[in-house]
């Protein structure tokens, strides 16, 4: 007998619920570098003006430090909610066939950290760990 105590049904809702909330993530996500960018375009310089293109100042480079560092986080959590939302429907289609063991693996699958790779990772050991 399975270990198992759950309903299809329920399983669906939440995990509409989850990719309901993925959308909002993606959304911010999405809006996080342009809102920086944009902060640390408003911050200014504490230089003098000269011709040509400004320089960054302090506030901006900051800035653009704290998302280069952020950025792959702020990622990981809508991929980490989207991988478990799909391995919840994976294992849960999985039950339904009988395939217990399959659907173990594929649980299994879902609880490991997804890889995030952004431009410029260096290959031999980019992502999320």
């Amino acid at each position: 007998m399975s270990k198992w105590d759950i309903t299809p049904s329920g399983v669906e809702f939440v995990t509409s619920l989850v990719g309901d909330a993925i959308d909002d993530i993606d959304a911010g996500v999405r809006s996080y570098g342009k809102n920086m960018e944009s902060a640390a375009t408003s911050a200014g310089t504490i230089s003098e003006p000269m011709c040509g293109a400004a320089t960054t100042g302090p506030v901006g480079a900051a800035l653009a430090l704290f998302v280069e560092k952020t950025t792959r986080e702020a990622l990981f959590i809508g991929a980490r909610a989207a991988q478990s939302a799909n391995g919840a429907r994976e294992a849960t289609a999985y039950y339904i066939a009988g395939h217990h063991h399959m659907a173990a693996d594929a649980q299994h699958k879902a609880l490991a950290a997804p890889t995030i790779d952004l431009p410029g990772d260096d290959k031999r050991g980019g992502g999320h760990k």
